[in-house]
């Protein structure tokens, strides 16, 4: 069993930055690839960001690519959603997951969540 905690949420003016952890309880970065999915409300949840151990991939979604950065520390056992650039439509619930080896865009191919960190961006 993997557990996986977010912080780092927050409120933060359009154009501002953010940056998101998502501590997992044992190591698994070496392993699993590690993605942040959003859900803004009243929408499907999206996947944003992944970051594959296996081969070192990194994948965004079009809207956040040149803003947002995903990375690691192995040594900590935690991933990072820098986020810069932000904007309103940014706001959501963001959420950290993993699933073995590599990267996917479904949230059923997923096999591990955190509980969510909510992102608010005002204009």
């Amino acid at each position: 069993e993997v557990q996986l905690v977010e912080s780092g949420g927050g409120l933060v003016q359009a154009g501002g930055s953010l940056r998101l952890s998502c501590a997992a309880s044992r190591f698994i970065l070496g392993r699993y690839a590690i993605g942040w999915f959003r859900q803004a409300p009243g929408k499907e949840r999206e996947a944003v960001s992944c970051i594959s151990s296996r081969d070192g991939r990194t994948d965004y979604v079009d809207s956040v690519k040149g803003r947002f950065t995903i990375d690691s520390d192995n040594a900590k056992n935690t991933m990072y959603l820098q986020m810069s650039s932000l904007k309103p439509e940014d706001t959501a619930v963001y959420y950290c997951t993993a699933r073995r080896d590599f990267c996917s865009a479904y949230r059923s191919n997923y096999n591990y969540w955190g509980q969510g960190t909510q992102v608010t961006v005002s204009s």
